[in-house]
């Protein structure tokens, strides 16, 4: 089971999806980014999963750049990887596991437990 982010290119600083200024965001090419950005890519028509050290991320390609893009990750370390992109390349990240931003400078205080707890209540169902 995935914990999943999502990534913004927004010229505004978000502090909650909920205030989030459509008008604000930027078109951007993430897939062209990750590719770049990572050794090991595993294409497989319009999915993509990047395999790194004790993590994976999975997605899938957009025809055009967009705003935002889901991101399924496997693993902690995934998180901290786009977190470097994401300072890079002037991103924000919204964790589904906190239902919050992610701070960049703290990076550590993200919603990775709160996933592996879930999984761990579903899968005793």
């Amino acid at each position: 089971m995935s914990w999943d982010v999502v990534l913004f290119n927004s010229k505004q600083k978000i502090i909650s999806v909920e205030d989030l200024e459509v008008n604000q965001l930027e078109p951007t090419d993430f897939c062209s980014i990750l590719e770049s950005s990572f050794p090991k890519v595993i294409i497989d028509n319009n999915h993509r999963e990047i395999k790194g050290k004790d993590f994976s991320i999975d997605y899938f390609i957009d025809e055009e750049p967009v705003s935002n893009k889901i991101l399924s990750l496997y693993g902690e370390n995934a998180l901290f990887r786009l977190v470097e992109l994401s300072r890079e390349f002037d991103w924000q990240i919204f964790d589904t596991g906190l239902d919050k931003m992610i701070d960049l400078e703290k990076s550590h205080q993200n919603g990775f437990d709160n996933h592996q707890e879930r999984v761990k209540q579903i899968m005793k169902k």
